[in-house]
């Protein structure tokens, strides 16, 4: 037997008598990125861009599974956001945490095609025209990790309303409009609202404020973490799970 045929057959034998040893990770993140979840299991994920009930309708491009994904520093941070509340029998309800550069370049192409307004998530504005009116961006906070979209909802019991705008399923306390509302009544400091909806958006700024996050005046929902690790970095890695 010669030596190629003694190396086939000590490979053929290796290959039926060691089992193949994978990573932990089937898709490890960059370093300073942690799953949430990891962090704080408590904390609900709703994450929409994973599926069909957000505004395009459909998944968005580089949303590979419904994981929250954010630097390590805004994970503990939000878990001690949830720390703080849990003590009222409240939970935060995160929609969206980091976002690929791929999923803000897929909303982008999607917005410009074109369209008539949509009675759930943009009812006063064009498809076309979200992007002028600015809510739809070229380019997003939520890339570089240390944003996320966040609501309110109670531990046990169904949420007071539910909104005719945005995402009308999800099971929060009364916000007057939905996550993602694409309409000036999303506005933190919008008027006139009813007093229940003021006061939970301000329990809700004020908590994330507490937390460090700073709140983005257009969308209640939108918090970055003030002292951000990656302020001027975009990321374009999948959100995807263990």
């Amino acid at each position: 037997m010669n030596r190629v045929h003694q190396a086939i057959l000590r490979v053929g034998f290796y290959a039926l008598t060691v089992a193949p040893v994978l990573p932990a990770h089937a898709d490890p993140l960059p370093t300073g990125f942690v799953r949430l979840a990891d962090i704080d299991p408590s904390i609900r994920q709703d994450i929409r861009y994973a599926g069909p009930d957000d505004f395009l309708h459909r998944k968005v491009n580089g949303y590979d599974a419904p994981i929250c994904i954010l630097t390590r520093q805004a994970a503990q941070a939000l878990a001690g956001v949830q720390q703080a509340i849990a003590a009222k029998g409240l939970t935060l309800v995160v929609f969206d945490c980091y976002r690929p550069a791929r999923a803000v370049a897929d909303m982008g192409e999607w917005t410009r095609a074109g369209g008539p307004p949509d009675p759930q998530w943009y009812p006063r504005v064009r498809r076309g025209d979200l992007i002028a009116k600015g809510y739809v961006g070229e380019l997003s906070t939520h890339s570089r990790g240390s944003t996320v979209d966040v609501a309110i909802a109670r531990v046990d019991g169904p949420s007071v309303s539910k909104p005719a705008c945005g995402a009308i399923d999800a099971d929060t306390l009364d916000f007057g409009t939905g996550f993602d509302c694409f309409d000036p009544m999303s506005e933190t400091a919008h008027r006139p609202l009813g007093s229940q909806v003021t006061a939970n958006r301000k329990r809700l700024v004020e908590a994330m404020l507490a937390g460090g996050f700073k709140n983005y005046a257009r969308e209640w929902w939108h918090f970055t973490l003030g002292h951000e690790p990656f302020p001027k970095q975009r990321f374009d890695f999948p959100v995807s799970a263990e």
